[in-house]
């Protein structure tokens, strides 16, 4: 044991390492649904190493912090930017009055409860579950004119107050918006919520299968003619009709000519199908099961079935598709053939409903016949092809131009004013992921690139100011664990009583679009999923989208302002 503690002390990088191995498995740990998170279970085994008298470089932490905040502007940058159009303006104007009342109640109660400055940003990043604000606030203490010994004190308080605040403020946050929120909306909220899916295009009649999300994939099925209907012979564009008038957009793909011609690879909507054809029909597999009386029986023919179906993800970058809602693209020319599987917008996936429009940055997932995919993906915008190469020129250039935008200061007597360097990067990710949204060709990605550099960048910058933190941490809980706890409920659920009292009385917007906001502007994903869970109903997403945006930019430069305020 010696040996190894000898060895963590002269090469600190493999502490950093064990540090996370052991935060996610501590992390992954549930007991009745709730966990601590990989966040803090790395930071609190970061704490326990840390007693090791171990020492990092902070270079080390500054730059998987940087990689972290450039990913996150990168992320949200298309919804942030779309947000500030007239209509998303409402939500854009809410979120940020939202994300005031986080900050304005974080410094009342610290100034309530005497803390100082390092315990104030911690609370503030606890208690709003925000761990970037624990970066952001140290590089501003270090611009701070004050003596190093006083500065070191202040940014070993930070991991201390958001250790303690933390956990109420995930799993408190989403009791409240779920549980208490709906309660203070009115009655009936499940209800409603059901009757404004309704207004989106939602289910009405089981005649009615608008709701594209319950399909989970595309099927290929081979029908042979036999129903009357044909005696006399329809066209495609008949037959299809026929068979969309069931609310699915279901696709004749092949055909078989009953007279032993070749197979018609590209059928035209005006192609006459006679009794006796094989047809290849293409939709959701209950739709297909019940057309099938509607046309004839199904038929085992491998070879007309011979042809390649394709699945992959599109950018919405088109501006002839942005705007469009769900039920215009079904009746789309380009999009004949494919069935749209997913939406992603954000972090989250958002419910298929006719009236839902798409937006620029949107993430499309499709499927169907190669070349009907191909059409509509060049229709949309700009196919995702599967690749493992992200562009470390536009990343590395990215987070430069961040850092020199940020090291701007201007000094008011002795209080530095600047975004600090991370402040800098998270608004250049921003512009970054904006620009990559308008033009896909370049500055790519991939989402597991993306998740790498979120979890990957955030969690060694924690385990590394958890075990800085480690010699301190213990004798700041004792002083002021309490108390932060206590402090850290209001700064946890007040900003959520505000939002929930902003989205009745004064936006007016309906109780599961004010609750996906509220969770959206606090950017707690947990608070999401126990939305969607208690209003039965995806809808809160729609709102969750860009104030996620607005509140992972708002509360991240909180970390600046805090400092400043509490200096």
């Amino acid at each position: 044991m010696e040996w190894i503690i000898k060895t963590m002390q002269a090469a600190p990088e493999l502490a950093i390492f064990l540090t996370l191995a052991l935060g996610f498995a501590i992390g992954q740990i549930k007991i009745k649904g709730f966990g601590l998170g990989p966040v803090t279970g790395v930071l609190l085994m970061g704490v326990l190493i840390g007693q090791l008298d171990i020492v990092i470089s902070p270079t080390v932490k500054s730059t998987f912090f940087l990689i972290f905040l450039f990913a996150v502007g990168y992320s949200v940058g298309p919804q942030f930017i779309h947000g500030l159009k007239k209509d998303g303006l409402p939500q854009i104007a809410f979120a940020a009055i939202v994300c005031v009342a986080c900050l304005v109640v974080a410094w009342v109660a610290a100034l309530i409860a005497g803390f100082d400055i390092g315990n104030a940003a911690g609370l503030l990043a606890g208690g709003n579950t925000i761990s970037a604000v624990i970066g952001v606030a140290t590089d501003t203490i270090n611009q701070l004119s004050i003596g190093d010994d006083q500065k070191h004190a202040f940014i070993n308080q930070i991991p201390v107050a958001y250790a303690v605040t933390y956990i109420f403020g995930t799993a408190g946050t989403a009791w409240f918006l779920a549980s208490v929120g709906p309660k203070l909306l009115g009655k009936n909220i499940v209800e409603k919520t059901k009757e404004y899916e309704k207004s989106l295009g939602g289910s009405i009649n089981e005649e009615d299968a608008s709701l594209e999300y319950a399909y989970d994939g595309t099927t290929f099925r081979s029908i042979e003619v036999t129903n009357d209907f044909f005696t006399n012979g329809k066209t495609v564009q008949e037959t299809e009709d026929m068979l969309v008038q069931k609310g699915w957009p279901v696709y004749i793909e092949r055909i078989r000519p009953a007279n032993g011609g070749a197979i018609i690879q590209d059928p035209t909507s005006d192609m006459k199908i006679n009794k006796g054809d094989r047809l290849v029909l293409n939709g959701p597999i209950d739709t297909l099961i019940s057309d099938e009386n509607s046309i004839g029986v199904e038929v085992a023919d491998i070879e007309l079935l011979d042809f390649q179906a394709e699945a992959i993800k599109v950018i919405v970058s088109n501006k002839a598709v942005i705007g469009k809602t769900l039920l215009e693209m079904k009746t789309t020319k380009e999009r004949h053939g494919v069935i749209i599987r997913k939406i992603h917008r954000g972090k989250v996936t958002i419910p298929l409903l006719k009236n839902v429009t798409l937006q620029r940055g949107d993430i499309l997932e499709i499927e169907g016949r190669k070349v009907d995919v191909d059409r509509f993906a060049n229709y949309l915008g700009y196919a995702q092809r599967p690749t493992n190469v992200t562009d470390l020129l536009y990343v590395g250039l990215g987070i430069f131009l961040g850092g020199i935008l940020g090291s701007l200061t201007l000094r008011t007597g002795n209080v530095p004013l600047s975004l600090s360097a991370s402040g800098g990067v998270l608004i250049m990710g921003i512009l970054f992921g904006w620009v990559r949204s308008l033009r896909p060709t370049f500055g790519a990605i991939p989402e597991p690139a993306v998740w790498l550099m979120n979890n990957m960048g955030l969690n060694i910058f924690i385990a590394v100011v958890g075990i800085n933190a480690g010699p301190d941490f213990i004798a700041g809980l004792k002083a002021a664990g309490v108390s932060l706890f206590i402090a850290g409920i209001f700064v946890s659920l007040v900003p959520m009583l505000i939002g929930i009292l902003l989205g009745r009385f004064v936006f007016k917007f309906h109780p599961a679009i004010t609750l996906g906001a509220c969770a959206g502007a606090r950017t707690t994903t947990a608070a999401l999923g126990a939305l969607e869970d208690s209003l039965q109903s995806k809808v809160p997403a729609l709102s969750y989208t860009t104030t996620y945006a607005v509140g992972n930019t708002l509360l991240i430069i909180w970390g600046v302002v805090i400092v400043l305020l509490m200096s």
